[in-house]
């Protein structure tokens, strides 16, 4: 029985596990090991299913496309220098899905003998949704902070300006709630994320007004001002397009924006996302805090969901509405998309099919995969 179902304007709902599966056999193909390739697989999967589309499996294609120049099977986290608190690590480009993982296992071990951690690392592969980092972390009762900046990808321009200065400059925190679904916070300091733009490009839901700028000054939703114009069957190029993301929320947006390049980029010492001929990366500023350390008392869960309950019980700006808590919208869309499927618009399905073929994955090998229960 197949897994996939088709739906309005081209687009299909592929049963999660199936799906999983069909991007791990890409990249095993792509030449990965199995279990790296499981696993990156797995990582991609995790932000389809908390809704966060732009770091799934659409960029499976662009991905594969890097191997052998921005991102190498095989690579694993080395430690450059440490101490009881403070690891300097480089990721030599490996999938930031695995290494991702093996800098936050290092932030919560150390964080659990020393009370607080922090980790610098510097070249890792796109790292995907950073908010699963701060999930590992929760999951272990320690606190996460996260700066990450892309260097060389130039894709945001400051407030008042038109031109790209800074990368996407995601941030992230996870804070764990005894007997609760912990808090987690984590979005792109860009007005909306590259990879949402490549979900609109790719036949998916339309971008907010004004989102994209572009060299006039002119503001738009238009994804082709970051991508230009895409040949049929290429891997689309964010850096290709003559305009620029925007800052979300305006000068505070790229405020924070700005101080997340300095310190993923300058205080890791792996470089901002600046003119230089760099070679591209994702690096990484995390502070592990163990609550365990901070709270004698016992009280600090107890302040968290009395907190949560006066937050949610705001009256809802719209009828039937409901406020939520960081966090909370992912784990609505995991229920959701485990029982129901992974909604992906056409574009983006051709893609990771087109991928798969060039990988050397058969018609019939794609379908064995999206078959099997």
């Amino acid at each position: 029985m197949s897994h996939v179902k088709t739906i309005e304007k081209g687009g299909v709902i592929v049963q999660a596990a199936a799906l999983e599966r069909l991007v791990a056999a890409i990249f095993q193909a792509a030449g990965c090991e199995k279990e790296e390739a499981r696993q990156v697989a797995h990582y991609m999967m995790d932000g389809n299913l908390t809704g966060h589309d732009s770091h799934g499996v659409i960029r499976t294609g662009r991905y594969v496309s890097w191997i052998g120049s921005r991102v190498f099977p095989g690579h694993r986290l080395s430690i450059v220098s440490e101490t009881d608190t403070i690891v300097i690590a480089d990721g030599h480009n490996g999938f930031g899905q695995i290494i991702g993982k093996e800098a936050t296992r290092i932030g919560i071990d150390k964080a659990k003998k020393s009370g607080v951690a922090v980790v610098a690392l510097r070249n890792s592969g796109h790292m995907g949704r950073i908010g699963t980092w701060a999930e590992m972390a929760a999951a272990e009762n320690v606190v996460f902070i996260g700066f990450v900046n892309v260097r060389s990808s130039l894709l945001v321009a400051p407030f008042a300006g038109t031109e790209r200065r800074m990368s996407t400059a995601p941030v992230a925190v996870g804070l764990p709630v005894a007997g609760r679904d912990p808090v987690i916070l984590d979005f792109a300091t860009s007005a909306v994320a590259e990879g949402k733009a490549l979900v609109t490009l790719q036949g998916g839901k339309p971008l907010p007004a004004d989102v994209l700028i572009g060299p006039d000054g002119k503001r738009s939703n238009d994804p082709a001002l970051l991508y230009g114009e895409v040949a049929p069957g290429a891997v689309a190029n964010p850096m290709d397009g003559p305009g620029a993301l925007r800052a979300l929320g305006d000068h505070k947006g790229s405020g924070l924006a700005f101080v997340t390049e300095l310190l993923a980029g300058a205080l890791t010492g792996a470089g901002c996302s600046g003119p230089l001929p760099r070679p591209y990366a994702n690096n990484m500023l995390a502070i592990f805090l163990d609550v365990a350390a901070f709270n004698a008392g016992g009280g600090f869960a107890a302040e968290i969901k009395s907190y949560i309950d006066f937050f949610v019980s705001a009256k809802p700006e719209k009828e039937g509405g409901q406020v939520l808590v960081p966090g909370d919208p992912e784990r609505l869309a995991r229920k959701d998309r485990l029982a129901n499927g992974v909604p992906m618009a056409g574009g983006a399905w051709e893609d990771i099919l087109r991928t798969a073929a060039k990988v050397g994955l058969t018609q019939a090998r794609i379908d064995q995969i999206l078959g099997t229960d």
